[in-house]
């Protein structure tokens, strides 16, 4: 079978089982990763740049090497194949997981349980919810979304698409990787410099991805491309940036601002001024779109496999 098919049929397959399944709360494969890079991290931390780059290397490489073998071995079979690319998009890929936490806080929000949504926050993101009031939930939760979408499930179908199963495990390494040391803590400052950097590099064509195709897929489809345009240079991350600019204007709402985490306070720009604040009903409004996107980006990846395999026969 070719590459392009084992590729549209174990990700179609993969995305189904997400959405049927979810994340395991138990056993998942990006936990397992997660560990095991922790005991890397336990043998070979030194707060030293050159130290976190081998890190990195070392995990990275790791997950590549692993998916590069499995590949190999099951290419005989057809079957084989596509159940390994179904079973690795399953691993990789959040959607599912990230529609029900950002649904939970907004059932919630929509009930008056304030306290209820607060409890929740931090499962879907790292902001201090005690600082923030019914709308800034509804905010987080929004801003949440838009860049998990990216992250959890566009970015890897991208890299998919480019490189198969390695691609795809190589991919929530590096996002895995960011998460776990490449914030600017003092232990992980320059340790974790390699893991952030590298995470940049590897979710920069998924956000660009997500940006134009939730300018596609909403409301607004000037109004993303302008807020994107407009105020995703302005954002610290290169790409949150034009991820959550692009669906503050696909939504008409306002995204950023000041924001909240454990005491520390980061004054952001506002992304599409113009927009209203967020409210609770635009939640669900965001977690359509991110739904829309994620569809969007299988069939754009399983398109541009295809057109590169007819090029290349």
């Amino acid at each position: 079978m070719r590459a392009d098919r084992v590729f549209a049929y174990g990700a179609a397959a993969g995305l189904i089982g997400d959405l049927l399944l979810g994340d395991p709360r138990r056993g998942h494969p990006v936990a397992a990763f997660g560990r095991a890079a922790g005991a890397v991290e336990r043998v070979l931390w030194r707060n030293h740049r050159g130290w976190g780059a081998l890190h990195t290397a070392v995990c990275v490489g790791g997950a590549v090497g692993l998916g590069a073998v499995a590949e190999n071995v099951v290419r005989p079979s057809r079957t084989a194949s596509v159940a390994l690319t179904a079973a690795a998009t399953w691993a990789v890929v959040g959607g599912t997981s990230l529609v029900r936490e950002a649904r939970v806080i907004g059932r919630a929000l929509e009930a008056g349980d304030v306290e209820a949504a607060r409890d929740r926050l931090p499962h879907l993101c790292g902001r201090d919810p005690q600082a923030l009031d019914a709308d800034g939930i509804a905010r987080a939760v929004v801003e949440s979304v838009a860049e998990n979408t990216s992250d959890a499930v566009v970015g890897a179908l991208v890299w998919g698409a480019v490189a198969g199963v390695p691609g795809l495990l190589g991919f929530r390494a590096v996002n895995t990787l960011d998460a776990m040391v490449g914030h600017r803590s003092v232990t992980y400052r320059r340790f974790g410099w390699a893991s952030a950097r590298l995470d940049d590099l590897a979710g920069w064509p998924g956000a660009r991805l997500t940006a134009v195709l939730a300018a596609l897929a909403g409301d607004s489809p000037r109004g993303a491309v302008r807020a994107w345009r407009e105020d995703a240079p302005k954002h610290p991350s290169p790409n949150a940036g034009p991820v959550e600019a692009s669906f503050a204007g696909a939504l008409g709402v306002r995204l950023g601002g000041t924001l909240s985490y454990a005491g520390r306070v980061e004054h952001r720009p506002v992304l599409h001024q113009q927009g209203r604040a967020v409210t609770t009903y635009d939640i669900e409004r965001a977690v359509r779109l991110s739904r829309r996107v994620g569809l969007l980006a299988f069939g754009a990846g399983v398109a541009a496999r295809a057109f590169v395999k007819g090029r290349t026969a």
